[in-house]
């Protein structure tokens, strides 16, 4: 069963309300101690409550979290559970941790102090590409004689089977990546650094359960093996991938890396937030029409900062509802003929784009493929794609009556050689 936390609740801790955690949040994560094992956190304003040493301290039945071994061995009902307890410590009145000053010491724990890791351990990563104006635009592009969108859109999510092993977390380098790439006016391609190194903004959902081989997910079932959301940024080396991506798409142009924000953030705490996506014309196939809402009103954003810049600057802001086709879709869509998932396997959106110059959710778009470059006003400087050295920040957040719930920060940097 869900569990659902008031708007009106509060948590003895005390929480900005412009923070991405409130007690209505509650999100799971995993932070890297050092020399010792990894714990899992939750996250509530400016700290993180170890949830282990609340099960060592006797304030959580510890029944599937004695021998914890990672978010993705726990199942979506014990997750559940979980933050409904968090949420009893936590909430306004109970004094129970709230008033004892060694354990509040001891369990609660400044989170800007911490390392965070992956969430889960990822045995298998698929790329979708269910952004409907990112690849309109793309196809605007690249195909201007065409249709922008190719035939299959509306009728399926289309999508790619990309590399869990580069998967990477927040605060972690990316390293220009070396490929194949080759100039309109050049008989031979040539090997190098990549030109046109690219973000695209996404979001991204963990399963907690997965489904037998030759079983398949459906829509209404599928949103049940979710344990959570994130924030994904699925780096990309443009020129790479003009040169390598016929006949059979995406490969060393996505490889090199794609970065996963620390902290799982629930459907429940989602749940009041749920809109309905575009019109979906002409309907989809009967196993991918979904009933109901089955979008987010997540707000969206990319922020830049070049190594002359003293801070970042917004370059994007859009929204999570202007995906086509939405997380339940993907899922039964990836299961439709019988592929068996994992626990811990992480899907992404793909670029999530708005419909105007401002929303767009990579660079190839908002500098339209490097013709118009977007100027930093702080120091005059001008991107057409990212280079050595800058920062790129994704956000994302939902709003509601003097709370929001939301990711946290999505930040790397590009090393410098």
């Amino acid at each position: 069963m869900p569990f659902f936390v008031s708007p009106n609740a509060k948590s003895w801790i005390r929480v900005d309300p412009e923070s991405d955690f409130p007690i209505q949040n509650l999100p799971l994560g995993i932070a890297d101690l050092g020399d010792e094992a990894p714990t899992l956190v939750t996250r509530i304003g400016d700290f993180a409550v170890d949830v282990l040493g609340l099960c060592d301290e006797g304030f959580i039945d510890n029944e599937g979290l004695e021998d914890f071994a990672g978010i993705a061995e726990m199942g979506k009902q014990a997750i559940v559970d979980l933050r409904k307890s968090l949420y009893d410590i936590l909430r306004e009145g109970n004094p129970k941790l709230r008033d004892n000053s060694k354990l509040k010491k001891q369990l609660l724990l400044p989170a800007s102090e911490l390392t965070m890791i992956l969430p889960m351990e990822v045995p298998a990563f698929v790329d979708f590409y269910s952004g409907i104006n990112h690849a309109s635009n793309v196809g605007k592009m690249f195909r201007p004689d065409m249709e922008p969108l190719l035939p299959n859109y509306r009728h399926l999510p289309v999508g790619y089977n990309g590399r869990a092993s580069s998967l990477i977390p927040s605060e972690v380098p990316v390293l220009r990546p070396n490929g194949q790439t080759k100039a309109p006016d050049s008989e031979l391609p040539t090997f190098g650094p990549t030109r046109e190194l690219d973000f695209e903004l996404e979001l991204g959902f963990f399963l907690a359960e997965g489904n037998d081989f030759g079983e398949a997910v459906s829509v209404a079932d599928a949103e049940e093996k979710i344990a959570g959301l994130v924030l994904v940024n699925d780096w990309s080396a443009r020129d790479v991938q003009r040169w390598e991506y016929q006949p059979l798409g995406p490969f060393l142009a996505k490889s090199f890396a794609t970065s996963v924000s620390p902290w799982l953030v629930s459907l429940d705490a989602l749940e009041p937030f749920r809109v309905k996506g575009p019109a979906q014309e002409p309907a989809p196939l009967p196993h991918l029409q979904q009933k109901g809402p089955g979008h987010f009103d997540i707000i969206l954003e990319v922020w830049l900062q070049t190594e002359k810049m003293t801070k970042p600057q917004r370059i994007s802001h859009t929204n999570a509802r202007e995906l086509y086709w939405n997380f339940a879709q993907q899922l039964a869509h990836q299961t439709s003929n019988g592929t068996p998932t994992e626990p811990g396997d992480l899907y992404a959106s793909g670029t999530i784009s708005g419909p105007e110059e401002g929303s767009f959710g990579s660079m190839l778009e908002l500098t339209w493929r490097g013709t118009h470059p977007i100027k930093m006003v702080e120091t005059g400087e001008e991107r057409r794609f990212i280079e050595d050295g800058d920062v790129v920040t994704l956000k994302g957040y939902c709003l509601g009556k003097g709370f929001r719930v939301g990711f946290g920060e999505l930040v790397n940097p590009v090393a410098k050689p």
